[in-house]
């Protein structure tokens, strides 16, 4: 990874996917199987979520949400994530992370968490000024 040259922001995290998971979802294999086949993978998770919004399941997609994002923030941490900084939306494998959080934020909201909502803005907001407008946020 390159330095980005700003010596206060740390370098953006390129986390390396799950090429096999994100294979099955776009060859359109149920994502509850992608994630029990592949439970790091945020990607599937995300699937799901946003799945569970579509269906109007708030609480289901909030805990498919939750894992995700769990599961993201592992992969990001063992990538040199200190808990802040560039997550940029425009590396696909980043995505599975950013829509699980985008995905609690809808959730959060339609449950009345006003503080877990404006969080996953604000995390959006850390990790890339771009991916609320990304994600439809």
């Amino acid at each position: 990874m390159t330095p980005t040259g700003d010596l206060l922001q740390p370098d953006p995290i390129l986390l390396p996917g799950d090429t096999e998971a994100e294979a099955k979802l776009r060859a359109r294999q149920d994502p509850a199987v992608v994630a029990a086949a592949h439970p790091a993978a945020s990607v599937a998770w995300a699937a799901l979520a946003e799945e569970a919004l579509a269906e109007d399941k708030t609480i289901t997609a909030y805990a498919y949400a939750r894992t995700g994002y769990h599961r993201g923030l592992d992969q990001l941490r063992r990538n040199g994530w200190k808990g802040f900084g560039p997550v940029p939306y425009s590396h696909a494998p980043n995505r599975g992370f950013l829509r699980c959080v985008a995905a609690l934020a809808r959730a959060a909201e339609a449950i009345g968490e006003t503080d877990e909502h404006v969080r996953c803005l604000e995390l959006l907001d850390d990790c890339d000024p771009d991916a609320r407008a990304e994600l439809g946020l």
